[in-house]
């Protein structure tokens, strides 16, 4: 059981500066968040009786100040306080609504109340519940200890909020699955409309060029390099589409990366992948086109006008 209270503050070190997310709680923290410490050590019950000026850093405030060096032993700023940084906190990236979980530091609650936030109010209490007890039966006991200490009396609403990790997880995989099976949706119409424009292109190139492929078959062509040749162009065509809207794709991922601070990661074999469908799209949809064009009668080919 750890407490925390939270603030977004100012960090400074030397002439660098960033806004980070400065918590302040106890010793328990890391085990209660499932935390680890790359570098250095936790802060200590002592240290956090006291409102020691000790601090731990994320990733992303050491990346700021420090680069790719160790932070370790440093001081810096929080709230025109100085806070001796003695651990690097494990990377944990961003959360599914664009929050760096990284750009935080953590200091001793004492501290916290005394120098940041002037005040000895708790944001939160985050609690851990062992492999023995479920969350869905240490809710309720919460609820009823949580009631009692604030003398909430059973005709009133609660005046605090209890989240189970465990419930937002599945919600998000929920939202995650709908949104994916959406997704796939419109991009199953996408390349339908696409694969069927692509047909008709070929449909109408083979239509306009029926002369030349009666020329080729009179001099002596078969029908399978009439049809690889229409196959080949439908899938150059349907390949350079792709590739223009994967550009297109990845310039505009950046934009949103930029806008909404996330991290913008472009994964190879989701663009091979998307090539890939690309060329497949332009194989299947092409073959009709090429198929007729390769049936062609040689006589009937070369009186069209």
């Amino acid at each position: 059981i750890s407490p925390a209270s939270q603030k977004q503050v100012r960090v400074i070190f030397g002439t660098e500066s960033v806004t980070s997310g400065v918590t302040g709680t106890d010793s328990a923290y890391l085990d209660a968040r499932d935390w680890k410490l790359v570098s250095g050590r936790p802060f200590s019950d002592s240290e956090t009786r006291a409102g020691a000026g000790v601090c731990l850093v994320g990733e992303t405030v050491r990346q700021q100040f420090f680069g790719a060096g160790d932070p370790e032993g440093e001081t810096i700023r929080v709230n025109r306080t100085s806070c001796k940084i003695i651990g690097l906190l494990e990377p944990k990236g961003y959360t599914g609504f664009g929050q760096d979980q990284d750009n935080v530091v953590l200091m001793p609650l004492a501290a916290y109340q005394r120098r940041i936030a002037g005040n000895r109010d708790i944001d939160s209490i985050y609690i851990a519940a062992d492999d023995r007890t479920p969350t869905s039966e240490l809710q309720p006991r919460v609820e009823d200890i949580l009631r009692d200490t604030r003398r909430v009396t059973p005709d009133r609403d609660d005046d605090f909020s209890i989240r189970d990790m465990t419930q937002i997880a599945d919600a998000m995989a929920s939202a995650t699955t709908t949104m994916t099976g959406m997704l796939g949706a419109v991009a199953g119409v996408s390349l339908l409309v696409g694969g069927i424009g692509i047909m008709n292109i070929m449909l109408v190139s083979v239509t306009e060029r029926t002369r030349e492929i009666g020329i080729r078959l009179a001099i002596g062509a078969h029908e399978k390099h009439i049809l690889i040749q229409f196959l080949v162009e439908a899938t150059v065509l349907s390949l350079l589409g792709g590739i223009i809207g994967i550009l297109i794709g990845l310039a505009l991922a950046a934009i949103a990366s930029v806008a909404l601070i996330i991290p913008f990661a472009p994964s190879p074999a989701v663009i091979l992948l998307a090539v890939g469908f690309s060329a497949l799209i332009g194989m299947v949809f092409g073959f009709f086109p090429a198929l007729r064009g390769a049936r062609l009668d040689p006589i009937d080919a070369l009186r069209h006008e």
